[in-house]
């Protein structure tokens, strides 16, 4: 079987790529663990000499990067080279910072000495989505690699040549020969993946219910797991706002990536006081938005990632409306070859509509009125999910109590939107999964914690 590449924006078959066999799958994974046993022995000072290479090299052939992943998943290919750019600062994040984070800590005790070391625990995989085709991969890669672990990428099928261009630059940058290893298979192919003994734990960011289905492995072989899920996130928009920013960082979140992204503003939240101003911006700013050709630096809005992901929307889009949601904006496929999807706003969202329950993956903002702020804080929280939230306020002590402990996610954020840094946990709670990614913590999330104790 082969996995098929398609440009988004035309139907275009780009590739095909051969899926590997059974043997092909135990044969990587065993050469990425040979690997290991060498570079775990190796100090962080080697290992950061590489990973500042691979920064070098994203940054060189950004351009060239950028544009195979926009061809390959339609995101505007401005998006992408800033995608690239941001793959490279997190590689010198860690190359700068993985000695301290990974030092042993002196514990005193009434030991003669005790202490908590750090070691690698071996071969991790990554299961990686296709919206950010990049950044997904290398905020996981870096850490790992630098904690002196060896790696295997599934990747989505979609995007299987930004896969291998990533393997390619891990190589070039003079990481051990099969450190970091590219394996092409579908979806099905994850679970003999898992269950290889040579792979120690799994980290995957995609939908809440693959996060499930890889737990559930994962945990029948008492594998550690990092899930980074699905998300629903909320902006709280309180009546002392600056309403112009407020509507600007909405719109700009909930369209960036085609509104393809987990942290993207999905769930507009407006006290009474405000909802008919902040709806009139709101609609002013995203009706400015066009979608246009991906490989124009001047498109903000390309097509989605494929047209059966788009269609799943535009269902989400119809069964709301028949249930009472207004739509004021877009809400129609557009007849044009290509995912393409126009950016659409429903108001008068409920309780009981997918806009309101489910994740609206793509360039659809819902907006629902709230009573006061305790009413939306309390509609904020009314979700399975809890990845991001943001709340905007001119109060900013107030707002500020209100992230720190009203709303309830892995990243709240005050008078902008959320977004992941290489310097700052990222993560989420409930259906949005578990463990965390970047800074320290997530450096530590596949390590062994190791307590060594001197009598």
């Amino acid at each position: 079987m082969a996995l098929i590449s398609i440009n988004p924006a035309t139907n275009e078959e780009l590739a095909r790529y051969d899926e590997f066999t059974g043997k092909q799958i135990e044969e990587t994974i065993e050469s990425a663990h040979h690997a290991f046993l060498a570079w775990r022995e190796t100090s962080t000072g080697i290992r950061a000499y590489h990973m500042i290479k691979a920064s070098a090299i994203l940054r060189r052939r950004c351009f060239e990067l950028g544009e195979l992943m926009s061809r390959e998943m339609g995101k505007p290919v401005k998006e992408s080279i800033a995608e690239i750019e941001k793959c490279a600062w997190v590689c010198d994040y860690y190359a700068e910072n993985a000695t301290s984070y990974l030092a042993a800590e002196e514990i005193r005790t009434e030991a003669t000495k005790s202490f908590v070391a750090f070691e690698p625990l071996g071969v991790i995989l990554a299961v990686m989505p296709w919206n950010f085709p990049f950044w997904q991969v290398f905020r996981f890669a870096a850490p790992a690699l630098m904690a002196g672990n060896g790696a295997v990428l599934k990747h989505a099928s979609n995007v299987t040549g930004c896969a291998l261009a990533i393997e390619q630059v891990i190589k070039e940058a003079g990481f051990p020969k099969n450190l970091f290893r590219t394996i092409p298979v579908g979806s099905y192919g994850v679970e003999e993946i898992i269950l290889n003994p040579l792979v120690r734990a799994v980290t995957l960011t995609g939908s809440t219910e693959a996060g499930k289905a890889v737990a559930t492995i994962a945990g029948s072989e008492i594998k550690k797991t990092v899930l980074e899920l699905g998300g629903s996130d909320p902006y709280v928009i309180l009546e002392d706002a600056d309403l112009d920013l407020a509507a600007q960082q909405c719109v700009t979140s909930r369209l960036i990536n085609t509104g393809q992204s987990c942290i993207a503003a999905k769930r507009f939240i407006v006290v009474e006081a405000v909802r008919e101003d902040f709806t009139r911006l709101v609609l002013e700013k995203m009706s400015a938005i066009k979608p246009g050709d991906p490989m124009d630096e001047t498109t903000t809005l390309g097509p989605m990632a494929r047209c059966n992901l788009r269609d799943e929307l535009h269902d989400q889009v119809v069964r709301s409306i028949e249930a009472g949601a207004t739509c004021i904006l877009g809400g129609e496929v557009p007849d044009r070859e290509g995912a393409w999807y126009p950016p659409t706003i429903l108001t008068n969202v409920t309780k009981g509509m997918p806009a309101y329950d489910e994740e609206l993956f793509g360039p659809v903002a819902a907006i629902i009125a709230a009573a006061n702020e305790d009413d939306a804080i309390r509609i904020a929280n009314d979700t399975v999910f809890g990845l991001g939230a943001a709340v905007f306020s001119q109060d900013t002590h107030h707002a500020s109590e209100i992230a720190w402990k009203g709303l309830q996610a892995g990243c709240c954020f005050v008078n902008s939107f959320v977004r992941s840094d290489p310097r700052l946990p990222f993560g989420g709670i409930g259906e949005s999964g578990y463990g965390r990614e970047l800074a320290l913590y997530g450096i530590r999330e596949f390590v062994n914690i190791k307590t060594v104790y001197i009598s």
